[in-house]
């Protein structure tokens, strides 16, 4: 998910909202290679080596959020829900402040997390969480039909349904487009209401599927 600073056919400056920043050289990491990321809301810096040079660098902002935290404030800002409290990260720099957002070239914090508002119900704290809303939306899917109906395969449903709801435009591209009507009701994860542009991959396209990290068992 995106939201630009400035439009135009290489838009820069982008705010981007992912659970991470793709891969070296794949994904958002083409974006962030490119200079074109400024500002990233996310879960985790992963094995991205240039996201992690740029950020202690100073050359990008980033917003780390608890995982399941970052998948509310998704499905939030799709359901029109301005905020909510949750008890993941009371007691922590994540609800009092001072996480660092962006380090200054000589290694200091330029900017941190401000503190966030604690409140305690039914005898236990919680702390209040903006919800997320993009101008854009970028999601994958196994099937897709014309209207926007998709399929999410395994573990695509985690995050692609909440970030297509919380994004004013969503572009789907999907592995295997079907005419209207050929993907039952039921199982249809995410209603076509909430797409306004489907792209085709082809054959070649749908088999890329890049993992971060492969692990193996004897």
């Amino acid at each position: 998910m995106c939201t630009p600073a400035t439009s135009g056919p290489r838009a820069g400056k982008l705010s981007v909202v992912s659970n991470n920043c793709g891969v070296d050289g794949g994904g958002l990491g083409v974006l962030l290679a490119a200079g074109r990321i400024v500002r990233v809301t996310g879960s985790y810096v992963g094995d991205n080596k240039e996201f992690a040079r740029r950020y202690l660098s100073g050359e990008l902002e980033l917003e780390l959020t608890p995982q399941g935290t970052l998948a509310e404030r998704l499905r939030a800002g799709g359901a029109g829900i301005a905020a909510f409290f949750t008890p993941a990260g009371v007691g922590t720099q994540v609800a009092e402040g001072g996480l660092p957002w962006r380090y200054a070239p000589d290694g200091s914090v330029a900017l941190a997390s401000p503190p966030k508002e604690v409140r305690r119900y039914e005898g236990r704290e919680y702390v209040l969480e903006r919800a997320i809303t993009t101008d854009f939306a970028l999601v994958r899917a196994a099937r897709g039909d014309r209207h926007g109906n998709l399929v999410f395969a395994r573990a695509a449903r985690n995050f692609n349904p909440p970030v297509a709801t919380a994004g004013r435009i969503t572009i789907a591209e999907v592995e295997e487009l079907v005419e209207a009507g050929t993907i039952s009701p039921d199982e249809v994860h995410l209603p076509g209401v909430f797409v306004q542009r489907v792209v085709e991959l082809t054959p070649e396209q749908a088999a890329d599927k890049a993992i971060e990290k492969k692990t193996v068992s004897a």
